[in-house]
Parts: C-alpha cells; structure tokens; sequence
C-alpha cells in the first residue's frame, strides 16, 4: 500500500472518529460553507515541521496493522478455498465442505500475514451449504443476517461511553467475492435474488469460477449477458473508483472487464524453464497468472494491489453508514426537527425520553383499565356462581326437609303400630292365662272324680 493511500485513510479514520462527538453541534451546508470562507490563509516564513504528518501517521499505521474481511459467496465445490488461496499464494488448510448441510451456515477464519513489514490481519467467510438446499428460498437470508451483525458489533461498540475503536477487532465485510457458475447460459434466480439483497450492505465483485470450463466466445458472451441482467435487475455491484487520477485509467479499464473469469490452483507445473501455477489437463495447461488464459492477475491487482483502502472506505462511509443511520433513525434520533432546525443530540434524548414516558403511561393506564375489566368479568362469573351454588343448596334444602317429613310420617306411624302391636300382644297374654287357668281346673276335677 502506498503512503499516500495510508496518510488518507488514517486522515479519513481520524475525521470518523470525532464525527460522532460532534452530532450535537453540526452546523448545515450553508453554516459550514460561511465558517470555511471565514478562515484566512497565511504563508510561514520558515519551516516548521508538520509536513512530516504524513510519515507520523504512515509509521503509526504500520505498527498497527490493516485488517481486511472477505465474503465468499457460492455453491459447494465451485472453488472458493482454492481462489483465495492463490489470490494470498498460501494454504489456509480449509477443510473441504459436505453437501448435505440442512441450513446454510457461515464459517469465518482470522489469519494473520505479513508482506514486508506490513501485518494484515485477514478473516475469510465461508458459505457453507449454499445453495444446496432442494428449497432455496432462504439461502440468502442467513448472509445477510451476519452482514448485519458484524455492523450491529460495530454500531454497539461506537455507542458505548467507553470506546475502544483504536484497537477493535473491525469485523464488517468489506468485499464480497460472488462466484458465478460458468454455465455460459444466465444468471440463476438465486443469484439475482442473493446480489439484490446485499448489493446496499456489501461491495460485490462477481466473479466466473472455473472459468476454464467454457471457451473464450462464449465466455465473452456469457460476461456481457450478466451483466445486462445485473443492470436490467437493478444489482449495484462494485465500480472500481476513478475520482484518483493516479489509478483512474486502469481501473476505468478494469471496470470494463467485469465479471472477472478467473482460474485457481496452488498446483505448480514447469512451463518452458519455468515453474507456474497452473491446472494441468489432458489437452494443455491453464496457466493461472497468464491474462490471456483468465482474469485471475487482474482481479488480483484490483482487489489487493490498488483498491483494497477503496473497500474499507466505502465499507465504513457508504455500506455502515446507511445501516447506522436507518438504526438511529428506528431509534427516534433525527437530524433536523420539524422547522429543518438542526436537532441536538439532547433534545431528541430528551423528545425520546418523553415519547417513551408517555408511551409507557398510556400502557399503564390501558394495563389498568385492563386490569379493572378483568376483575369486573372475574366478579361478574363468581357472582353468577355463587347464585348458582345458592339455588343449588336451597333445592338440597328443600329436598331435606321434604324427606325429613316423610320421614317423621313413617316414624309415627311405626310407633302407632308398636302401640298396635303392644296391645295385641297384652291381650293375647290375657287371654292365654285365663286359657291356664281354666285348663287347670278342669284338670283338677277330673283328678277328683277318678279318685
């Protein structure tokens, strides 16, 4: 990376980093326009010394390291692992995936490297499973989901009062490697539906994969169709920038030949005296870093060599910043209030907190009120329970005192019967011992007589 392309990023960090503590006291276009004007130009007489800021931030830069996150987004088996290890000519040792994953899951690796006495500190994401499913409705979704959280990490991080931004771990995405299977035909639905719905979160790049795969006419043809879709589709994919006049020409030119078609292959062949990176086949090689056999040298330059700080940049400046922004404003924070007068971070705090009081007593007293009819139905359903058990217990009193009288009924008369039945039985005793009595004296008489 050259100086000038660090001094200006480190210069655009340094200016992110206070955008924040200034939210309250942002003055409009016009205000600034007005304070710019204002300012006075004034020559030195002699040297001072801070032209040497450029070299203090440069030297700052490289004892701190770079970090750089790519997403490879592609089918099982299409050689996503095998391209990024040529592009960083090293092996990550990523293991191979299966193709019967239920889900598609995203797999990030961290790696650190070093090309002369720059670190880069290199996080590679995987799509493990996509596009596998026999329903693919939602093989997209999870991808996004992750792009998102790596932003919401970030957004959390820089709202904390306690910030720690200078040695954060920056995990957001900040390019896309989106490979195209070389079918030579057209873009899948997947694909359209899968760019669409990054192309404002991410910066894409598509790539043809194996590009080897298909002849020269047809893959000329093939990159003109997919491109037509892209746009006919509305997918923004990424534009090399061409504002920097010292590299406006080439990537103007590269922009030109996207999608790149690109070949990858650790494997090395000897071609004439030389040893090469290539794929070797029955009928020839395939050199991978020859431009007339595919595009992998310029994608290469365009994403490594000359627009890597472009990414971060439009990263941060373009893709977070959106989301930030569509978070704080789902938040209530706004800008300007209602007469377009610029709205300090106090007041909306403060119009936020009293939106939220009110809120919350209008929900207490819905709560209430709720409450209050709940009890009144609760009330309601006892007191037409207990009439309930009330008429129930009266027809058991009633039915009580009914069999109570009966009762009493047989009662009297079982004893009019017992006072029956004693007289009987007196009567008969009576009668049986005047029945003895009588018996006796005729005994005694014939007793007499036979004497």
């Amino acid at each position: 990376m050259a100086s000038s392309e660090v001094s200006r990023h480190l210069l655009f960090q340094s200016h992110m980093a206070t955008k924040g503590t200034c939210t309250s006291s942002q003055l409009s276009d016009d205000e600034q326009k007005v304070k710019r004007e204002n300012v006075r130009s004034l020559s030195m007489c002699g040297h001072v010394g801070f032209e040497s800021l450029p070299d203090q931030l440069v030297n700052r830069s490289i004892q701190q390291g770079f970090c750089f996150n790519i997403l490879c987004v592609g089918e099982t088996g299409i050689g996503k692992s095998t391209l990024i290890d040529t592009l960083f000519n090293t092996n990550f040792e990523d293991c191979e995936s299966s193709h019967f994953y239920p889900h598609v899951r995203l797999k990030a690796q961290t790696y650190e490297l070093q090309e002369s006495n720059v670190r880069l500190k290199l996080t590679v994401v995987n799509t493990v499973g996509f596009g596998d499913q026999i329903n693919k409705e939602e093989s997209y979704q999870p991808i996004v989901d992750y792009i998102d959280a790596q932003f919401e990490a970030y957004l959390q991080e820089e709202l904390k009062i306690k910030r720690s931004l200078f040695n954060y771990h920056d995990s957001r995405i900040h390019v896309c490697l989106y490979f195209i299977s070389p079918t030579g035909h057209s873009l899948k639905t997947l694909d359209l539906l899968t760019m669409k719905s990054l192309d404002s979160k991410v910066n894409i790049i598509p790539v043809i994969a194996k590009a080897d795969a298909i002849s020269k006419t047809e893959l000329q043809k093939f990159k003109i169709k997919l491109m037509s879709e892209l746009v006919s589709n509305g997918v923004q994919i990424y534009q090399f920038p061409t504002d920097d006049e010292t590299i406006a020409k080439i990537n103007a030119s590269m922009n030109g030949h996207l999608p790149f078609a690109v070949v990858g292959s650790m494997e090395e062949v000897k071609v004439g005296n030389k040893m090469v990176k290539a794929r070797q086949y029955p009928w020839g090689v395939v050199q991978v870093e020859n431009e007339s056999h595919c595009d992998f040298v310029k994608l290469r330059e365009m994403l490594i060599c000359t627009n890597m700080e472009d990414l971060r940049e439009q990263t941060h400046t373009r893709h977070y910043e959106l989301y930030r922004r569509c978070k704080l404003e789902e938040m209530g924070f706004k800008d300007m209030g209602p007469e377009n007068k610029p709205v300090s971070l106090q007041e909306t705090y403060e119009a936020k907190r009293h939106e939220i009081y009110g809120e919350r007593q209008r929900k207490e007293e819905e709560m209430k009120q709720m409450f209050v009819q709940r009890v009144k139905e609760k009330e309601a359903i006892l007191k037409e329970a207990e009439r309930e058990l009330q008429a129930k217990f009266e027809h058991l009193k009633r039915v009580h005192h009914e069999e109570r009288l009966k009762l009493e009924e047989k009662r009297k008369l079982l004893e009019e019967e017992i006072i029956a039945f004693s007289r009987k039985k007196a009567a008969c005793e009576i009668y049986q011992n005047q029945y003895f009595a009588a018996s006796g004296s005729t005994l005694k008489k014939d007793k007499d007589r036979k004497k």
